[in-house]
């Protein structure tokens, strides 16, 4: 018995037009000979009746009175209305299908809802329904606490929910339906010459996720990696034919290499440069931490220390440090650049090309760093546009 897992995002699942393509891709999966896992998410994006901010407005919010645990009561009803919903679609189209909520399917997680963590997947449940039925549609993004309640997984949860069935069955692949028809070398809003690419590395897809790209959560990737089964990032839209990119490991033997894979950016950024002749380091990253701040984008110096957070953290981060009595310099409304490439390590010139681009489009370097497989660089987010495209046209216009 040969599995695929399909999974469906809300705009995959948001209306009937959107449903029926969907449920196109499941019939070819099933006439193909697959069993086939469609794990779904909530209806729609928000604003939509039962995507999941909308249900958070009916309690106010952050604003709630409810604990977390019973937060989740509340969310998990999204993926749960969307499974139904999908599972009597196929059904009165003439597909053996059933339909389980994520503790039906297996999942168990620690007790920390709305960020829950999973321990373990027990499939028996879906394997006993293959007996019978070609398709289980399983509620994405929750599962079964140790204490018995329903737990949702967080931000990406029904893309980790996806990776883990497809990692726990053995899947021959995870489709990761969304509105695009792949991954880019860039975000197409953004830059004018992004193009789709056919194939990708984990490494590079979970680096471009991390560090903005939002195609599909970076912990899905890593949990598919570590399992070896292929991801393919699809357009539900597509016809039932198109490949969209396949995400697996690494390829030594493509002939034309590459270095770069991609651009990606995250904007919103503060800058923070704080000396550390008062203030040792290690008693300023404890600070923070122990507020609660996760700090990106981190350069030590023998006189200073730099880092960046996002805006929210930034208005908190500055009531400590004055508190404290340490001076920063701050830097506001940054944004940080990536290049990624699972080629970078090892081929030289890729920085000098960076610093040569941005230097001839007139862009400050206010930051950069450097890792195994990308490049970080920290600009003003007014210069944002300039330096993707710039960046991109050096590195990807031929790939």
């Amino acid at each position: 018995m040969e599995i695929m897992v399909q999974k469906f995002g809300g705009t995959s699942v948001q209306d009937d037009a959107a449903r029926h393509k969907a449920l196109e891709h499941v019939r070819y999966a099933v006439s193909k000979g697959y069993k086939v896992v469609v794990v779904v998410s909530a209806i729609g994006r928000k604003g939509a009746p039962y995507a999941t901010d909308s249900l958070l407005n009916l309690v106010k919010g952050e604003q709630t009175k409810l604990s977390h645990r019973e937060l989740d009561m509340l969310v998990s009803v999204g993926e749960i209305i969307s499974t139904a919903v999908f599972t009597e679609l196929l059904k009165e189209n003439g597909l053996a299908a059933t339909a389980m909520t994520g503790a039906d399917a297996g999942f168990r997680t620690d007790n920390e809802y709305q960020n829950a963590k999973v321990l373990d997947v027990k499939t028996e449940g879906i394997i006993k329904a293959f007996s019978q039925k070609d398709v289980v549609v399983v509620a994405g993004f929750q599962g079964l606490s140790r204490e018995g309640h329903l737990a949702t997984l967080g931000r990406g949860g029904s893309d980790t929910s996806a990776a883990l069935l497809g990692a726990a069955l053995s899947a021959k692949r995870v489709d990761i339906f969304t509105d695009v028809s792949g991954m880019m070398t860039g975000d197409p809003r953004i830059v004018k010459k992004a193009r789709f690419l056919k194939n990708v590395s984990y490494e590079e897809v979970a680096n471009m996720a991390h560090e903005g790209a939002k195609v599909v959560h970076p912990r899905a990737v890593e949990i598919a990696q570590q399992a070896h089964v292929p991801l393919r990032i699809r357009s539900t839209w597509d016809s039932v034919s198109e490949m969209g990119t396949l995400i697996s490991d690494r390829d030594l033997s493509i002939q034309d290499y590459r270095s770069v894979t991609g651009i990606a950016h995250q904007v919103g950024l503060t800058q923070f440069s704080v000396s550390t002749a008062a203030y040792p380091a290690d008693k300023i990253f404890n600070l923070l931490a122990a507020n609660h701040l996760s700090v990106d984008f981190i350069n030590i110096l023998p006189e200073k220390v730099v880092f960046n957070l996002n805006h929210v953290q930034t208005l908190v981060a500055q009531e400590l440090l004055a508190k404290a009595k340490i001076t920063a310099e701050v830097i506001n409304d940054c944004a940080k650049v990536s290049i990624v490439g699972a080629g970078i390590m090892g081929t030289p010139g890729i920085t000098a090309k960076i610093v040569a681009t941005l230097v001839k489009n007139k862009i400050e370097i206010l930051q950069t760093t450097d890792s195994y497989t990308t490049i970080w660089v920290l600009v003003k987010q007014s210069d944002l546009n300039v330096a993707v495209n710039a960046l991109h046209d050096t590195f990807l216009l031929n790939v």
